[in-house]
């Protein structure tokens, strides 16, 4: 297995060595590490980028589960979408001698420095969902077709509002993306503009606001409460004397704004019904929207999937072996091409969510009630 012990064996004695491996080997308990095969005894850090959405807790509960499973310990640290405290939380475990971590990145470009520090110490990293940029610190990435996720979304607008059977329209729509800080939101984007553009160039989907570019539509941190004061700006100044039909939301947090607004302005009733709202995660209380006919849709993604591929890439990587790789081409960080395993999600509305959810095991009749 590869550790930081390999290198400080190169330069010191015998006796030296045994004493080195018990100063910088020791665990969240203060205890000294023993010499390790395959997965025992060895700590992975795992850094995920707040508490504040239900996603980050599940990636995190899911990750540990699955470590711990392999015989891995855990140390799981939640940065609260600050940026300089996620760094500083990885320092802590690198000097505290994790073997490896994985890393869901606030910001994506924050992390060069740490990251260095993680590859003079000899732990590999695992980029989780979200790449890490601009830096050559990075062995593997594990996500989902993050593009295909916006293409679900833009597709199920394109047949909600039937614009492929032959409807006209015009509709109207409002366009919402993601953290500028995030690398995933410009695929989320792509993908869902690559369905609605040809029917925005033909007139059958206006964007009254006239905010279609990507700056212009961003959300930073996938604020919810964001989302909505834009949305309540949007509906006073384009929407007075009509109605909007479709808004596209790249996360379910971001959604529940978008809902509240439109609620706060009537939608909702039989005069004025709700949008088609799409969203992402499958969270709970956007399921129980969906379920309740306020949020239209949603994209899920299977967590538990997602943690299982991160924690087999870091198993293969403390063992000298190669982890399954599906896109080896497609993530570029700026600095080197990042090897990656990539997931399929899947969309869910009102007509699937119990196969899609409850019968795959993700939750509950019970939890949905």
């Amino acid at each position: 297995m590869r550790t930081r012990r390999a290198a400080l064996a190169a330069t010191a004695s015998a006796v030296s060595l045994a004493l080195a491996l018990t100063a910088c080997g020791q665990n969240s308990d203060g205890g000294g590490k023993e010499d390790k095969s395959g997965s025992g005894g060895a700590t992975i850090g795992v850094a995920m980028p707040t508490k504040s959405s239900e996603r980050w807790i599940s990636d995190g509960a899911n990750v540990v589960k699955e470590l711990k499973a392999k015989g891995y310990k855990t140390k799981l640290v939640f940065g609260e979408d600050d940026p300089d405290q996620q760094v500083s939380q990885i320092e802590n475990m690198i000097t505290q001698g994790v073997d490896a971590l994985i890393v869901a990145a606030i910001d994506n470009k924050s992390l060069n420095n740490v990251l260095q520090q993680a590859k003079d110490a000899d732990i590999p990293v695992i980029s989780y969902d979200r790449l890490i940029l601009g830096t050559e610190n990075v062995d593997y990435y594990a996500s989902f077709d993050n593009e295909k996720v916006g293409e679900l979304q833009g597709s199920y607008i394109v047949d909600k509002l039937g614009l492929k059977d032959g409807e006209k329209g015009p509709f109207s729509i409002e366009l919402f993306a993601g953290s500028n800080d995030d690398n995933n939101t410009k695929y989320f984007f792509q993908g869902a503009m690559s369905a609605l553009k040809p029917y925005m160039d033909k007139g059958e989907l206006v964007v009254r606001s006239k905010q279609t570019a990507l700056n212009q539509v961003t959300t930073l941190r996938w604020d919810g409460g964001t989302a909505q004061k834009r949305m309540d700006d949007l509906l006073t100044s384009s929407y007075r004397s009509t109605t909007v039909d479709a808004v596209l939301s790249p996360y379910d947090g971001i959604s529940i704004g978008i809902l509240s607004a439109l609620k706060s302005d009537g939608y909702g009733t039989k005069a004025k019904p709700m949008p088609v709202v799409t969203g992402q995660d499958a969270e709970l209380a956007s399921v129980k929207s969906i379920i309740a006919g306020e949020q239209t849709q949603t994209v899920y993604k299977d967590l538990r999937k997602l943690a299982r591929i991160a924690a087999g890439m870091v198993d293969a990587a403390l063992n000298d072996k190669k982890p399954e790789i599906n896109d080896s081409t497609s993530y570029d960080n700026g600095v080197k091409v990042v090897p990656a395993y990539l997931l399929q999600p899947v969309s869910v509305d009102r007509s699937n969510y119990e196969k899609a959810l409850v019968d795959d095991g993700y939750y509950t009749e019970n939890d949905l009630k």
